[in-house]
Order: structure tokens, then C-alpha cells, then sequence
């Protein structure tokens, strides 16, 4: 098997990734319902509801806990890598948040022409976190257990 196709074959990054985009997707929904109005924009902003970041990682862990067993070393580190993330999610880049927005009111304030606007929706709230975590298994596995890679898919597709 090629190299291209063992990286087509490979279900856990293919349905984990896809969760991912399905996270990013979900944001154009809870924004809608949230302000009322439709910003396609907001898939490719950090932030949000849910974390897509959370999504991919906690897919990627089920997938790999389903794949190797739930007692393998790798599925440790895989969900010690998914805390990590969901950690540095809604504590440190939700915090680096928070002071973008008190450095963009001070610099208004100091000088309202100042062109200093940092971004302020860096992470997400505990709650944003949990729903990715969520969504990343509930992709992935049924993904991996019902259709398999997507070679599969390809193969479905072409025969």
C-alpha cells in the first residue's frame, strides 16, 4: 500500500477531522440562534460554541481508545494530550481573551483614534469545551464503526 493510500485508510484522523469541521460548522448554527444572524465568517474564527479543538482531540482519543483498547498506553497519552487542550481551551486562551478585551477598552480610552484591536474570542467557556468534547466521539466512532476510512467511502462511491 502507498503511502497515499495508508494516509486515505486512516479512519481515526479522517472521521476525527471531520468532527472538527462539524464543530467549525455547528458555529454558524449557535451564533444564529445566539445574535440572529448568519455569519458564514465564524467557521474560521477561534472560539465559540462548540470547540472544534476539543471536537478533533476527543475524537481522535475515542478513536484511538476503540482502534487499540481503552487499556493501551497510547490511549493515555492521547487522553492526557485531550486534557491539554480542553484545559488550555477554556483557562489560558480564555483568560488571553479576557485582557485583549480590557487592552483594546484601555487603549480607546488613552486614545480613541488608537488602531489597537486584538482579538478578543480567543477560548471557550467550560460549557463550549464539554459540547465539542462531546461531538468529537459522536462523529468519530460511529464514523469508524458504520462506514470505516474513507477508501471505503471511495470505494462506495466508485462501485
Amino acid at each position: 500500500m502507498s503511502e497515499f493510500s495508508a494516509f486515505l485508510n486512516n479512519s481515526i484522523l479522517f472521521w476525527s477531522l471531520l468532527s472538527c469541521l462539524f464543530a467549525q460548522f455547528f458555529k454558524i448554527i449557535f451564533n444564529f440562534f445566539s445574535t440572529g444572524e448568519i455569519r458564514f465568517g465564524i467557521m474560521f474564527e477561534t472560539g465559540g460554541m462548540p470547540s472544534s479543538h476539543s471536537a478533533l482531540i476527543t475524537g481522535a482519543s475515542s478513536g484511538i481508545g476503540f482502534q487499540l483498547g481503552f487499556d493501551s498506553p497510547i490511549f493515555a497519552l492521547a487522553i492526557a494530550v485531550s486534557l491539554i487542550v480542553m484545559y488550555d481551551a477554556s483557562g489560558v486562551r480564555k483568560s488571553a481573551g479576557i485582557q485583549a478585551a480590557e487592552i483594546n477598552k484601555l487603549s480607546k480610552k488613552i486614545d480613541p483614534k488608537s488602531q489597537v484591536n486584538l482579538k478578543e474570542t480567543l477560548g471557550h467557556t467550560k460549557f463550549e469545551v464539554i459540547v465539542g468534547s462531546l461531538l468529537g466521539p459522536l462523529i468519530t466512532l460511529p464514523g469508524i464503526v458504520f462506514i470505516g476510512s474513507p477508501l471505503n467511502i471511495f470505494d462506495f462511491l466508485i462501485n
